[in-house]
C-alpha cells in the first residue's frame, strides 16, 4: 500500500506539473506575441531561398511579422533581421517605431538572412501592391554584399544577374548544422514550440544575466573570434566578432566586389521600379557594430584584434564612399544612421551577448528616428520634398 501510495503521489505532482505547464504556456500565447519569442521553422523557396511558412504563430499571413496583412499602407519597409527586428519585440523593431514616430502605418517585410536579391522581388512582387507612399530598404552594412553574390550565383531564377563565372555556390545559409546531441535537439524544439521557455530561459531578465555572464567570460578568456570594449566610466560594454564581418566587406575578394555590383544594380532597379509606381524609395544604411564604436576601438590600442578591427573599418568606409558615391550620381535617396548611433554609443543599443551582434529596443529605435527625421524633413508622404542638405550630424540625404 505504501508503494502505491507514492506512486500515486508521483503521478499526481507529474500531472499537476503537466498541466501548470500547459497553462502557462496558454496564458504566455494569450498574452504575448509569439513571435517575439519563438523560432520561426523555415520552409525552401526558388527565389528567396527560404521563408516562414505563413499562418505560424505571430506571423501575418504573408509569412511577415505584422499583426495582418494590409489592403494598403503608407510605408513597407525591406530588409534583413536588423529591419525584423532581431533581439527585440516586433513593436520594437525599427520600422514599427518609425510608424508611431511619423504617425503613419507600416508594413515590416524584414526577414533574417535576406538581401538585395530578396528585397527586389518582394518590393516588385508584393510590397507595391500595397500602394505605398514610399519604400525603405535597410541595407546592412555587414552581409548584404556576400548575400547578394550567394543569391546570384547560387539560385538558378538569379542567374540573370551573373556576370562572372563561380562554381558550387551555396545559397542555403538557414540550414541547421547537423548536432547528434539529444538536448540540443530538445533546446532548438523548445525555442520553435514554447513561448514559455523562451521567456523563462531567453527573457528580459535571463536574457540580460546570461549577457552579463557572457561579456565577463569573453573580456577575461578572448578567443580568436571575439573581442570586448569597456569604457574607463562604465558606459560602455561590449563584445564584437570582426573576423567575418572584415571579410564580407572585404573588396579584395571577386566575391564580395561581384556583390557590391549586384547591389548596386537591384537598388538602382527598385529605385526605378519605385518611380514608375509613383512611390518613393530610401535606401536606410544600417552600419555593422564595429563602425558605431569606431572611435573607441581605434583608441585602445592593445584592444584583442587589434589588425582584424583596423581592416574592417577600412574596408567598411571604403564601401560606404563607393556606395554614397552611387547613391548621389543616380538619384537615390538614402539615409545614414551611423552619425545618431555614434552619437549614442553609451547608451545601450546592443544586446548584451558575446555572440549576437543585433542592435536591441534602444539601437533600433535610434535608427527609426534617424529615419522619422528624414521622412518628417523631406515630407514624401505628402508629396513635396526639401532637397536641402541635413545639418551637420544628422542623417544624410
Amino acid at each position: 500500500m505504501a508503494m502505491k501510495q507514492r506512486l500515486a503521489n508521483v503521478l499526481l505532482v507529474l500531472v499537476s506539473v503537466i498541466v501548470a505547464l500547459l497553462l502557462g504556456e496558454a496564458g504566455a500565447r494569450v498574452f504575448l506575441n509569439p513571435s517575439d519569442y519563438l523560432s520561426a521553422t523555415l520552409k525552401n523557396d526558388g527565389i528567396l531561398g527560404g521563408v516562414i511558412e505563413p499562418g505560424t504563430g505571430g506571423f501575418d499571413a504573408w509569412g511577415y511579422r505584422n499583426r495582418s496583412v494590409p489592403a494598403s499602407v503608407d510605408i513597407v519597409a525591406l530588409g534583413d533581421s536588423h529591419t525584423y527586428g532581431n533581439t527585440a519585440r516586433m513593436k520594437e523593431s525599427w520600422p514599427h517605431v518609425t510608424g508611431e514616430l511619423t504617425g503613419r502605418s507600416v508594413y515590416n517585410m524584414g526577414m533574417g538572412g535576406y538581401g538585395p536579391n530578396q528585397y527586389f522581388h518582394l518590393m516588385t512582387t508584393r510590397a507595391l501592391g500595397l500602394k505605398p507612399a514610399v519604400v525603405l530598404c535597410g541595407l546592412y552594412m555587414g552581409d548584404d554584399f556576400e548575400n547578394a553574390f550567394a543569391m546570384t550565383y547560387g539560385v538558378a531564377h538569379w542567374s540573370y544577374l551573373r556576370q562572372q563565372r563561380f562554381e558550387n555556390i551555396d545559397a542555403d545559409i538557414w540550414r541547421e548544422p547537423e548536432d547528434g546531441k539529444i538536448l540540443k535537439g530538445l533546446r532548438v524544439w523548445l525555442s520553435r514550440s514554447s513561448v514559455l521557455y523562451q521567456v523563462v530561459v531567453h527573457g528580459p531578465v535571463a536574457g540580460r544575466l546570461k549577457g552579463y555572464v557572457q561579456l565577463s567570460r569573453a573580456a577575461r578568456e578572448p578567443d580568436p573570434l571575439t573581442t570586448t570594449l569597456t569604457a574607463e566610466d562604465g558606459s560602455i560594454r561590449e563584445a564584437f566578432r570582426p573576423a567575418a564581418i572584415r571579410d564580407r566587406m572585404d573588396l579584395g575578394r571577386d566575391e564580395i566586389r561581384e556583390g557590391l555590383r549586384i547591389t548596386k544594380r537591384l537598388l538602382q532597379d527598385m529605385n526605378e521600379a519605385c518611380l514608375k509606381s509613383g512611390c518613393r524609395f530610401v535606401v536606410v544604411v544600417i552600419p555593422t557594430k564595429e563602425m558605431v564604436f569606431a572611435k573607441y576601438l581605434e583608441r585602445d590600442a592593445a584592444i584583442h584584434l587589434r589588425g582584424v578591427i583596423d581592416e574592417l573599418l577600412a574596408n567598411e568606409r571604403t564601401i560606404r564612399k563607393e556606395l554614397f558615391g552611387y547613391f548621389q550620381t543616380t538619384g537615390i535617396r538614402y539615409v545614414d544612421t551611423l552619425p545618431a548611433l555614434e552619437h549614442m554609443a553609451g547608451q545601450g543599443l546592443y544586446a548584451h551577448s558575446d555572440r549576437d551582434m543585433h542592435p536591441g529596443r534602444n539601437g533600433y529605435r535610434v535608427i527609426a528616428e534617424s529615419v522619422a527625421d528624414y521622412l518628417n524633413r523631406s515630407r514624401p508622404l505628402d508629396g513635396q520634398e526639401d532637397d536641402r542638405q541635413p545639418p551637420s550630424g544628422r542623417p544624410s540625404r
